[in-house]
């Protein structure tokens, strides 16, 4: 178990290197030897955990998915505006979650597929729509895929925006805009009253998820 143990936080600290580099000096400029003095270990550590540059920014890209489990939510709505609130939280938080969607918008990170990490996201926003019109909570005329799309490249285009103007001090206040003004358009009224939209929902709900882990 300690083994175990020592090899996510190496693995976790050549990622956060790897997210670090990317982010000062580009997907192309950075190098693996650059990769491996802020990590501070062996080209041998490094490539038993990642193939190469390439596996390295593959894995920087999925940490923006790897999070959870979520707590149960009766309205999968709430779910879907908690992941959205949670993203929004780690961005200001978390230099590896930062770092990953700076590499997705990258135009010059050439050799690289930077739209994994939007296809996951309109994946995973459109079966969390799907459950929810099961469950009676979207109104007649929604169009599943196009507003998962739709709120995906929202997202993308809040985030850009405030970390533009603000360093996203201010991204947990335009997400909870963009939610209040998005899903009065999707939900039927009586799920909509019910829904926390507020702009620390994230911090709430991050909260809760890292108590689950530490179970």
């Amino acid at each position: 178990m300690a083994q175990q143990d020592r090899a996510i936080r190496t693995r976790r600290s050549i990622l956060e290197a790897a997210a670090a580099v990317f982010d000062e000096r580009g997907y192309n400029s950075a190098t693996v030897g650059e990769i491996l003095t802020r990590a501070g270990v062996t080209k041998g550590a490094l490539y038993f955990h990642f193939t190469s540059k390439e596996d390295l920014a593959l894995g920087v890209l999925d940490a923006q998915l790897a999070i959870g489990p979520f707590p149960e939510q009766s309205s999968k709505l709430q779910l879907l505006v908690d992941q959205g609130m949670v993203l929004a939280h780690r961005l200001r938080h978390d230099p590896l979650v930062r770092a990953s969607t700076g590499l997705a918008l990258d135009q010059g990170a050439l050799g690289i597929n930077r739209g994994t990490p939007f296809e996951s996201w309109v994946a995973q926003n459109e079966d969390m729509l799907r459950q929810a019109k099961e469950q009676g909570e979207l109104l007649p005329h929604v169009n599943l895929r196009e507003t998962a799309e739709l709120f995906t490249g929202a997202f993308a285009g809040v985030q850009t925006m405030s970390h533009v103007l603000c360093d996203r001090a201010d991204l947990d206040h335009r997400i909870s805009v963009l939610l209040n003004h998005v899903l009065p358009s999707i939900a039927v009224p009586a799920v909509l009253a019910r829904l926390d939209m507020a702009p620390d929902r994230g911090e709430r709900i991050y909260a809760e998820i890292e108590a689950l882990q530490d179970k």
